[in-house]
Order: structure tokens, then sequence, then C-alpha cells
């Protein structure tokens, strides 16, 4: 998936005023949810991404390991991922919650499914309800 399209989508689904917030959004997104997976992981997700997308998740990769195992990533809640998300595109927690979920259902279709299972395999349920298949997974409870 291209960048503008990705952009585009984030914009629709997270209903932001313009491309430049939904682009803030994503990077946002895209770093703090690369802090919380495996360096690995989160290197193959980049792999799959545009490049001006796949910058803010490896930087926020290799920050992020410094002090952990590629295996696993920083370990926090989502009170953490909605506040780290709010800091970095400029927004409150509701919103950056809304955002994560438009951002996380473009990733969700932009990347191979294997690579989304791995993804919900590793995040915390708080955290994965957020993917497409989490919320499935908790209207269907």
């Amino acid at each position: 998936m291209r960048y503008d399209e990705i952009i585009g989508k984030v914009q629709e689904l997270a209903q932001l005023p313009d491309r430049e917030a939904a682009g803030r959004a994503a990077r946002a997104v895209l770093s703090t949810l690369a802090e919380r997976l495996p360096s690995g992981l989160a290197e193959h997700v980049a792999a799959q991404l545009p490049p001006e997308l796949a910058a803010s998740m490896r930087q926020a990769a290799e920050s992020s390991a410094g002090g952990h195992s590629p295996t696993s990533g920083e370990r926090f809640g989502p009170t953490v991922f909605a506040g780290r998300i709010a800091g970095r595109a400029g927004t409150d927690e509701d919103a950056a919650l809304r955002e994560a979920a438009a951002v996380m259902e473009v990733l969700d279709a932009a990347l191979i499914p294997e690579l989304t299972e791995k993804i919900a395999a590793v995040l915390p349920a708080d955290i994965r309800e957020l993917l497409p298949a989490g919320r499935a997974a908790e209207s269907s409870d």
C-alpha cells in the first residue's frame, strides 16, 4: 500500500481534518507500536510499509531495544500506549485511541495476514482490541 493511500484511509477512518494530521497520527501510532513489539517483529512490519512510515517504526524500535531483549518489546498497557500516541500526535488520549484504531485497521489491510497475527499474539488484550480482529473477537463474546 502506498503512503498516500494509507494516509487517506487513516484520515477518513479517524475523521481527521487533513492529511497532515493523519500523517502525524500514523507516525505516532506506528512509533508507539514499534516500542511495544519485539524489535524483530517491528522490523518485519516496517519492511512492508512505505519508507515515510517505516522510518518512524525503525527509529522507535531501535531506541526501545536498547534496554530490552530483541524478543520482547517494552511492557506497557493501554494507558501508556494512548499517552505516548497523544504526546507524539499532539492530541488527547481519547483521540489517540480513535486514531490508533484507524491506523491499526489500515495496517491490518496493508500487511500480510501472518504478520498481523504475530502482532496480535504479542500485544496484551487491551491493546489488541484496537486491531480489527481484536474488535471482532470482543464483539462476538
